[in-house]
């Protein structure tokens, strides 16, 4: 069962509005559906409220608090360090990588990625890190930890590690590796965790 988060995608399309962070303004937002939300671009202006406030920058992540509809949301988000597609040079928007916590639904450390195309139905994704695979449960451009209870274990390999590497295959067939680097993501989370107990 999904507890997917349907405004941290949504907020962070705020970022780019507001200039107050590296994340372009092809940010993709969830829209309000079931479970698993469906992904789509929201307009410039986030219908979620103002956009989100940036708490620091540490190293490749960014640290943002908002509170849509009163309800105060944290998160920390980066872009990959370095992209691959199979067959090369397939145009592809930009893709990013999420840890959202909200405090009022008692989620801590989600992680969500968007990829920047769409998945076929049913399709899976997954991330590596410290040698271990990661399976993730896909819709329309985004990507959440199939098994939310290797959530901790995720985020905690993240923290001591060096970079991570997200897979997927669009729609329309095309392979692609991503590569994010990890520097300052345990800062980035600490930060995160001050603002959003």
């Amino acid at each position: 069962m999904f507890h997917r988060n349907q405004t941290v995608l949504a907020l962070a399309a705020g970022i780019a509005a507001a200039g107050l962070g590296s994340l372009a303004a092809a940010a993709q937002a969830p829209a309000q559906a079931a479970e698993p939300p469906a992904v789509a671009k929201p307009p410039v202006a986030s219908a979620a409220g103002p956009p989100p406030t940036l708490l620091g920058q540490f190293g490749d992540w960014g640290a943002y608090t908002a509170s849509p509809g009163g309800k105060k949301v944290c998160f920390t988000s980066a872009k990959p360090a370095n992209s691959k597609t199979t067959p090369s040079n397939r145009p592809r928007d930009p893709a990013y990588m999420f840890i959202s916590t909200r405090p009022a639904e008692k989620v801590r450390d989600e992680v969500s990625i968007v990829f920047g195309y769409r998945f076929k139905p049913n399709a899976d994704a997954r991330v590596e890190v410290s040698g271990a695979a990661y399976a993730m449960n896909t819709k329309a451009d985004g990507a959440w930890v199939k098994n939310t209870a290797e959530e901790t274990r995720l985020v905690n390999a993240m923290r001591k590690s060096a970079d991570l590497t997200v897979k997927g295959i669009s729609a329309k067939g095309t392979a692609t590796v991503d590569v994010y680097w990890l520097r300052g993501l345990p800062e980035a989370l600490n930060r995160v965790g001050q603002e959003c107990k």
